[in-house]
């Protein structure tokens, strides 16, 4: 699927985490996706849970459209995905509710977001010195 322009429509049925979720397609397969160029925080990590529930309130029980970008290690779709007509991984980075992964980002517009929230102190960015889950993932 990698490099084709698949697009996964549906229900989104789930949030495993800040940028992950499942969609049942349209035949009637769960299919999980992972939010291309965003890195939300880890579970047990700080704004874990608030980054979740974001995500949840953006997409669960909501028509959701995947533009498939990529297929990652743990074979889950990576995608651009749009919830009831919002683009959510742009929202979740508004919000401060995720960071721009910036080894896989390649839309600008992101890090313009991103230094947003971080400048007004939204979501993660309230903390004094937030940790990325990149980092956060290695020290675990």
């Amino acid at each position: 699927m990698p490099g084709t322009a698949a697009l996964i429509v549906g229900l989104v049925v789930a949030i495993a985490d800040g940028d992950t979720l499942t969609v049942l397609n349209e035949d009637f397969q769960q299919v999980k996706v992972r939010l291309a160029e965003i890195d939300a925080p880890e579970k047990k990590q700080a704004f874990g849970t608030r980054s979740r529930q974001s995500l949840g309130e953006l997409c669960h029980e909501k028509r959701a459209e995947a533009r498939v970008i990529d297929v990652d290690r743990y074979k889950r779709i990576v995608g651009w995905v749009t919830c009831a007509g919002v683009d959510a991984n742009a929202t979740q980075v508004r919000r401060g509710m995720a960071w721009v992964y910036d080894r896989y980002a390649k839309d600008r517009t992101l890090h313009r977001l991103q230094d947003e929230a971080r400048s007004s102190g939204r979501g993660l960015w309230a903390d004094q010195n937030p940790t990325a889950p990149w980092d956060w993932r290695k020290r675990s």
